[in-house]
């Protein structure tokens, strides 16, 4: 018996995550939507139940992974997994400054927010697990033909420096997952897949008018407004990028 429980000890200590690692989840369940971008004939996508995290990955949270992976540290990561932008308010490799440590970590490559996913046991969110999640508000699944909703996150975008803000300031949504919209941008596993065609995207069409004047964009149409800022800057990105304002959160497979 002692030995048994030994081993579900052990077994235990090779699953859990350090407190300071550890990220509440919540389950969003599977349903469909229409995407706004990425669809060619605008049928409904479907998705499957997926666990997401309810606040973006923090700087002290990051500071955890970073002791624990250090070939992911600005001075030794390769520069094929990320450009100079990589944690660039950092003072050095275990210093993140003047920031706050609840504050989302940005300055991120995709493959470092990748990586992180990975060692913590989950993944990065898809492009449509991610917007089905944030098509919500505080109390509806699918918010997006609210005025209310999109002029929240439009005068977001005019915001400056919103990065400095503790996570969980903005509103709880229908899921129970906060600052979807409001803190910072996020990295999604297929960020560019708008782009793509056949079977990488589903057979799904390109979406070559996202970036043509007025194509897309109108700005009597709030939620479509809202949705083309958010799509052209993923499109904008490559892997190894980062931003200021370019953070993410990890997602885990419904079993």
């Amino acid at each position: 018996m002692f030995k048994c429980f030994t081993f579900l000890i052990v077994l235990f200590g090779i699953f859990s995550l350090p407190p300071a690692l550890s990220q509440e989840m919540v389950l969003v369940k599977k349903g469909s939507f229409v995407p706004l971008y990425g669809s060619a004939d605008k049928q409904p996508v479907q998705v499957k139940s997926f666990y997401l995290d309810v606040y973006p990955v923090t700087n002290a949270q990051y500071l955890e992974f970073l002791k624990q992976n250090k070939a992911f540290t600005k001075s030794q990561i390769k520069t094929i997994f990320a450009n100079k932008s990589y944690l660039a308010y950092w003072k050095s490799d275990l210093d993140y400054g003047d920031a706050q440590p609840n504050a989302p970590v940005t300055n991120v490559s995709w493959y470092a927010a990748k990586k992180y996913c990975e060692r913590m046991g989950k993944r990065l969110a898809t492009v449509d697990e991610w917007e089905y999640a944030a098509m919500s508000d505080a109390k509806t699944l699918d918010a997006r033909a609210k005025k209310s909703y999109n002029q929240y996150i439009l005068n977001w975008y005019e915001s400056p420096r919103t990065y400095n803000n503790v996570v969980g300031s903005t509103f709880k949504n229908y899921w129970g997952v906060y600052d979807m919209h409001g803190l910072v941008w996020e990295w999604t596993a297929d960020f560019n897949s708008t782009f793509l065609t056949g079977e990488s995207r589903k057979d799904r069409g390109d979406d070559g008018n996202l970036f043509c004047g007025g194509a897309s964009v109108n700005a009597s149409d709030l939620m479509n407004y809202a949705a083309f800022m958010r799509y052209a800057f993923r499109g904008s990105m490559k892997a190894a990028y980062g931003g200021r304002n370019l953070g993410f959160r990890c997602a885990r497979d419904y079993k």
